[in-house]
């Protein structure tokens, strides 16, 4: 199933002890050794381990740590994901020619309709307007209850749990449970995944931690090297297809990355369950599962304010980060992966594959074309 481009390497990266990212700190790196392999390729090479430096005065990192800073910081770059992606969509919705010509404008089309039915029929929730995010909906707490309620989640130790607001019932309750909760930062912009536990917080603290600022200021941060075992993996939709498990997120790719990452750390595998929780307006029965692509991480079960569906699942989870479909302006986007990137093929002397490049909204490409 895998193309001969996909290459499988496993890197170690150092723990990241801290309690708080500086946001500017560089990595750093120590040599060690690892198997790099792929179909052609068994050999042992030097490698490398990142670290973020950290503070190391955790009360003191509390009095430092500039919240609204941070904040505004996240929203301005937030707007400023979402006005790209309003125009990439504006472009594949509206134009013949660029729809015919991309593979993915399908799923602009589902996402839309989704996006406008939950604004006109009032579904959705703050924040508002719910076009390209992951959507709030009416009943977020509902379904996030009978998500806590499988089976799946009440064994969990270690649950890994996306950033958004309609999960963050979802992160509320794992904490509260006195489980693991795993998160990424959010679009992986100031680092990899960070580590919440109850015993990391108080009850007047709690609710704050399953917030971005609460995670920048109370998670523990991690690397690729970090021992840990995901037991289920809790994912955001847009559109869900409980025939086959297909699954649309906002359109970034961002959790389809943080799969494949963690892939990698052996953190989780096949029989993993992934679950998602969504408005029972978001089920959809019309995701073409010939067009989804290598990447695309399906879903195990669907939690709605109103049930609990287990999707009779027939896509295959990815294995990895396909880096042959990763597109530069996708790499330029994630430090931790184009650190990595670069240092193994400068060790390696091999050039890692890369995917063809994205198209660039119309404003975008004029600013280029200026610069």
């Amino acid at each position: 199933m895998h193309s001969p481009e996909l290459l499988h390497y496993y890197p170690k990266f150092h723990s990241m002890d801290s309690y708080m990212i500086r946001l500017s700190s560089p990595f750093t790196y120590n040599h060690k050794c690892y198997l790099f392999a792929n179909q052609k390729l068994s050999r042992h090479f030097t490698s490398f381990n990142f670290r973020l430096q950290s503070r190391k005065n955790s009360t003191s990192d509390a009095k430092e740590f500039d919240e609204s800073a941070f904040e505004a910081e996240r929203l301005r770059l937030d707007a400023k994901a979402r006005e790209s992606m309003a125009q990439i969509s504006k472009t594949m919705t509206e134009t013949t020619a660029e729809a015919e010509a991309d593979p993915k404008a399908w799923k602009w089309v589902i996402r839309k309709r989704i996006w406008d039915l939950m604004e006109a029929q009032n579904i959705a929730q703050n924040p508002r307007p719910v076009h390209h995010r992951i959507p709030n909906f009416v009943g977020a707490s509902s379904a996030a209850k009978k998500l806590s309620e499988l089976a799946a989640f009440v064994m969990a130790n270690c649950v890994k749990v996306n950033p958004d607001s309609p999960q963050k019932q979802v992160r509320f309750l794992t904490l509260s449970d006195g489980k693991k909760l795993l998160t990424p930062q959010p679009r992986l912009r100031t680092g990899f995944f960070s580590i919440l536990e109850s015993s990391m917080l108080t009850p007047s603290t709690i609710n704050e931690a399953c917030t971005s600022v609460g995670v920048a200021k109370y998670g523990r941060p991690i690397g690729l090297d970090e021992k840990i075992k995901v037991d289920v993996i809790v994912i955001g939709s847009v559109a869900v297809d409980p025939k086959t498990g297909a699954r649309l997120g906002k359109g970034e790719g961002f959790a389809e990355l943080e799969y494949g990452m963690l892939r990698y750390m052996g953190a989780i595998d096949d029989s993993t369950p992934v679950v998602t929780s969504v408005h029972d307006c978001q089920i959809v029965d019309d995701i073409p599962v010939e067009k989804l692509l290598v990447h695309d991480v399906p879903v195990d079960i669907i939690c709605t304010p109103t049930q609990v569906i287990f999707t009779n699942r027939t896509i295959p989870k990815p294995q990895g980060i396909y880096w042959n479909k990763l597109s530069p302006e996708k790499l330029g986007q994630i430090r931790i992966l184009r650190e990595l990137k670069s240092r193994i093929e400068q060790e390696t002397g091999q050039k890692l594959p890369c995917g063809p490049s994205e198209k660039l909204p119309p404003t975008a490409q004029r600013r280029r074309g200026h610069s």
